[in-house]
């Protein structure tokens, strides 16, 4: 097998058990980004992808985070969020592979490595588009500072070069800077909104933000061997994100984005 095979391999086998966790606790999920663009344009994996994308309303991620470290007991599974890690920085989950060992592109830091599942929470966001991207625009101010300060390498941002917000303190804490994080991201959670958002999506700022049908009406559908939850409304959100997603990319952009070193039960893997 090549090494994006062996990927999808063991992917598809962490996927098996994390929707089997999430069947058994009653535990709304779905296929996001370009995993549910697999599972719509080829039924599973595209073929040059290297991570797969979950998305959870806060209330059934809550759920799952709380669950999932007791059903990854003598297994060789680990929930990785930044409180089980101090090192790892992104605001969402990661379902490692203890078995495995990655290097990722660009990214060199002291975070626990494996071959990983991503586990986004969606958050209420205000209706009104201003509100919306001032708030995103304090996120990602305190997540910018994060990742720079745990040695993630954080390309192409201009929160980068020009932090506006003068309330984080130069000083603050990185356990300081991700609790006011995941404040922000879930300051309107109690409030009667209808659209949420994917704070750390990795695509622009609006084209990640569901309605409330869209993140919670689901169907199953294939992917790979198994039948998994995605959205109902697929086709309103995957032409927000990519347009006319059934057209393939030009060959050249068919590579995998992610990845760069895999080890897998000890053995390096070409």
């Amino acid at each position: 097998m090549s090494q994006i095979e062996e990927l999808h391999r063991v992917q598809l086998q962490m996927l098996q058990v994390v929707t089997a966790i999430c069947d058994k606790y009653d535990i709304e999920y779905m296929l996001i980004g370009g995993t549910l663009l697999g599972a719509i344009r080829h039924d599973g994996f595209i073929p040059w992808d290297d991570d797969v994308d979950l998305g959870m309303t806060r209330e059934n991620y809550d759920k799952f985070a709380t669950v999932a470290p007791v059903e990854f007991q003598h297994t060789h599974y680990f929930m990785q969020t930044a409180d089980t890690d101090p090192n790892f920085a992104f605001s969402y989950m990661k379902i490692l592979d203890t078995n495995t060992y990655i290097e990722e592109k660009n990214n060199v830091n002291d975070a626990r490595k494996g071959i990983f599942i991503d586990i986004f929470p969606f958050d209420k966001v205000p209706r009104q588009p201003e509100i919306r991207q001032a708030v995103y625009n304090r996120f990602k101010i305190a997540d910018t500072a994060i990742l720079l300060r745990l040695g993630y390498n954080v390309i192409k941002t201009p929160f980068r070069k020009d932090p506006k917000d003068k309330s984080l303190d130069l000083f603050m804490s990185v356990a300081k800077l991700k609790e006011r994080r995941e404040n922000i991201m879930r300051l309107y959670n109690h409030e009667p909104f209808h659209h949420y958002k994917n704070y750390a999506s990795q695509y622009a700022y609006d084209k990640e933000v569901l309605s409330q049908r869209e993140l919670t009406e689901l169907t199953k559908h294939k992917f790979e061997n198994l039948e998994v939850a995605i959205p109902k409304h697929y086709d309103k959100i995957l032409t927000r994100m990519y347009g006319d997603y059934m057209e393939l990319p030009p060959e050249k952009n068919r590579v995998a984005k992610h990845i760069d070193v895999v080890i897998i039960d000890g053995k390096h893997v070409e």
